[in-house]
């Protein structure tokens, strides 16, 4: 029987409280409904993509289904630090939105899309986010901007007094991934599951095994039978509601997060000690709405009904968790306070087959309103992101953004040795380059502006000379360098076996990609600048008595590959690591203890990504180890850039491996000559010494203006 309801429709779902539109719900047959204008004004042409209604499918004819919502127009590509707006929204944003949602509208769940979130660019993915315990569906709110750029974001409401049962949730959320993938056979879907949710991702990845599903799971469900809930479950079912009410407020405490990473949201790390602590203060007063609001997200009734929801939930998921073939990266919270998450995303990781986890050691329950959770980050630093079958490095890499580059090179986290910030204050590097008339001048501008760039250069010990160099393109010539990586970093035990967000996740995020002939030919057909280290990662972890020895293989393949492209090399040289560090412990010394020998050989043999397998000569060998090393007093890196080597037009030296030879030869050798001009011209700089250069800042310039030698 047919019947139609009249509803307002508000902005992004009712937050704003003048209506724009209205509109009639009809129902046509099941629990379809279908949406007419009331005002005459056509649903589909609105800004203000939003669906009523069980599910969101609707009868297309002879069987089909089809899209309640007209797919956005992609939006322009994104440009180099664009401005994602990752920080902008807080908390309170979230309970502003959800005061006006938590009224009773008699509705069933529904899907619907923030208006903030804009257009994506081009062929963006879908992400559909399942929402935990408390059901607003608004539980991204604080990355709705950043993901809005590079997904279709739609998000799932369960209104306050709606009971649905979870099978009834799985066959909406099923429906909906069903109709998409019929649309977008060669794209994958997202399912960004909190708690609650995470359990619903689960259950319909494990009944759609066949579908390119790619699941982000934040602090899941799956673990209540060993959470703080679990003793009050079957208290909660044997006696009346009226008395639960001395285990609601604890109940409600569960669900908090911690509420000092909440305030920190937005708060910048370069702030000064006394800007940051009265953010943080004036941040954490305007949480109290949010506190004093849960009660009326979650009364008494619904609170009971969710947590009992969550019992089957939990049973549903684990019980066809063996089925689950899909994508999934674990989020888990080391301080939630309602589930073990921590030990469940370590469970999980062994149970599904291609299962990743990145855990955050001081985040509560709420992680996706917490800080230093930029939802976006963590899926491009873990090479989550694609909009096809399989992850492009080239095609698919999204440029870093502002509040990205803030993170990476303003961290001021001085215990990691690899912080950026600290690295570069420490070594405040000072930065040459040779002109085409062989002048050597103060900064870049001998470096060609447009590309393809091909940057070759020695690398110094750990890799510590990256991240002033990349933020060094960044800062004065507006330039993303696109660095080449060790494979272990993208598909080794490595890669798999770090749970935590770290700098080598930043790496990528920054634009690296795995060395291989594919990676470096896409990108440099792309115009980019390219950063290569023949020597790799035995430069990198060079024995003692190696500094500044290059470990070059014998073929001059990069000269080949960069001749394809009429791309300019520009050989550069790096010292200072003798200014920063000593190595004390190297691979020959570990491999006379005896009890260590046979460990590390066996840890080479089954656990690394082989490279240069066919390549001869000393480089060929890729038995390396981390040395061991000592801090010294910081000194100072220098880098001098030599004269580009165009080969525009040499087109002959892809099939001439003699005259390509020849090439490589001279860029090698203009290598080693910038090594010994800076070894040679350091000793004149009267900075070089961190004290001195301490003493300077005090009264002059900033650190990258710090004079230095005069070339």
């Amino acid at each position: 029987m047919a019947c139609a309801v009249t509803c307002p429709v508000w902005h992004c779902f009712g937050i704003n409280k003048k209506p724009r539109f209205r509109v009639r719900a009809e129902r046509l047959d099941g629990n379809d409904l279908s949406v007419v204008s009331t005002d005459g004004v056509s649903v589909k042409e609105t800004t203000v993509p939003v669906v009523v209604g069980r599910g969101y499918l609707v009868d297309g004819g002879n069987g089909s289904l089809k899209s309640r919502i007209e797919k956005k127009m992609g939006g322009e590509e994104l440009e180099l630090l664009w401005d994602d707006g990752y920080g902008t929204n807080t908390v309170k944003d979230y309970v502003d939105a959800a005061k006006d949602m938590i009224k009773p509208d008699g509705g069933p769940p529904r899907w619907f899309c923030p208006v903030e979130c804009g257009r994506p660019i081009k062929d963006s993915p879908l992400l559909l986010f399942l929402p935990g315990l408390d059901g607003v569906g608004m539980g991204l709110i604080l990355h709705h901007k950043p993901l809005g750029k590079v997904f279709e974001v739609q998000c799932l409401h369960i209104p306050v007094h709606d009971r649905t049962p979870f099978e009834g949730l799985v066959t909406l959320v099923e429906e909906t991934v069903r109709l998409e993938h019929a649309s977008r056979l060669n794209c994958p879907i997202y399912l960004v599951g909190d708690s609650l949710g995470g359990c619903l991702a689960l259950a319909v990845a494990a009944r759609n095994p066949s579908i390119d599903l790619v699941m982000i799971l934040v602090n899941p469900a799956t673990s209540l039978g060993r959470s703080r809930l679990q003793p009050f479950l079957p208290i909660l079912e044997a006696f009346p509601d009226g008395l639960h009410v001395r285990t609601i407020p604890f109940l409600l405490s569960l669900v908090i997060g911690e509420p000092l990473k909440m305030a920190e949201v937005g708060v910048e790390g370069s702030l000064l000690p006394k800007q940051k602590i009265e953010r943080i203060s004036s941040n954490l007063t305007a949480l109290l709405p949010f506190y004093c609001g849960l009660a009326d997200i979650l009364p008494t009734e619904t609170l009971i009904w969710k947590l009992k929801l969550i019992k089957s939930a939990s049973a549903y998921a684990n019980s066809r968790l063996h089925a689950v073939k899909a994508e999934v990266l674990v989020l888990a919270s080391d301080k939630d306070h309602l589930f073990p998450s921590g030990e469940e995303a370590l469970r999980l990781k062994k149970l599904l087959p291609n299962c990743m986890i990145r855990i955050f050691k001081d985040n509560g329950h709420t992680l996706l309103m917490e800080d230093s959770m930029n939802l976006l980050t963590v899926i491009k630093g873990t090479c989550k992101y694609r909009r096809s079958k399989s992850h492009d490095f080239t095609k698919d890499f999204l440029p870093p953004s502002m509040s990205e580059y803030r993170y990476t090179f303003n961290n001021v986290d001085i215990f990691c040795p690899w912080n950026c910030r600290f690295l570069n204050f420490a070594s405040c590097s000072s930065l040459f380059s040779t002109m085409e008339n062989g002048k050597i001048v103060k900064g870049l501008a001998g470096v060609p502006d447009e590309g393809p760039v091909l940057l070759v250069g020695n690398h110094m010990l750990l890799g510590m000379d990256l991240s002033s160099l990349c933020e060094a393109f960044l800062r004065e010539k507006k330039i993303l360098v696109r660095g080449v990586a060790h494979p272990e970093l993208f598909w080794g035990n490595f890669h798999t076996s770090s749970n935590v967000f770290n700098f080598f996740d930043l790496m990528k995020v920054m634009g690296a990609m795995p060395v291989s002939p594919k990676s470096l030919l896409k990108a440099l057909s792309t115009n980019s600048h390219v950063l290569l280290y023949p020597g790799g990662a035995r430069e990198a972890l060079h024995r003692k008595g190696e500094a500044y020895k290059l470990f070059w293989p014998n073929q001059p393949e990069f000269v080949r590959f960069a001749a394809q492209f009429g791309a300019t090399i520009v050989p550069f040289g790096a010292v200072g690591e003798d200014d920063m560090a000593k190595v004390v412990f190297d691979y020959y010394d570990y491999m006379k203890i005896p009890m260590l020998n046979d460990r590390i050989k066996e840890l080479i043999r089954s656990g690394g990504v082989q490279i240069r397998d066919k390549a001869k000569g000393e480089v060929a060998s890729q038995e390396i180890f981390i040395p061991g090393i000592i801090p010294k007093i910081p000194g100072r890196f220098y880098y001098l850039f030599g004269k580009p080597i165009k080969l525009k037009g040499r087109e002959d030296l892809v099939e001439n491996r003699e005259s390509a030879n020849e090439v490589y030869l001279q860029a090698k050798a203009e290598v080693e000559r910038c090594i010994g001009y800076l070894l040679k011209k350091r000793e004149e700089d009267p900075l070089r010494s961190i004290i001195n250069r301490l003493i300077y800042r005090t009264f002059h310039a900033p650190l990258h203006q710090v004079p230095s030698f005069n070339p």
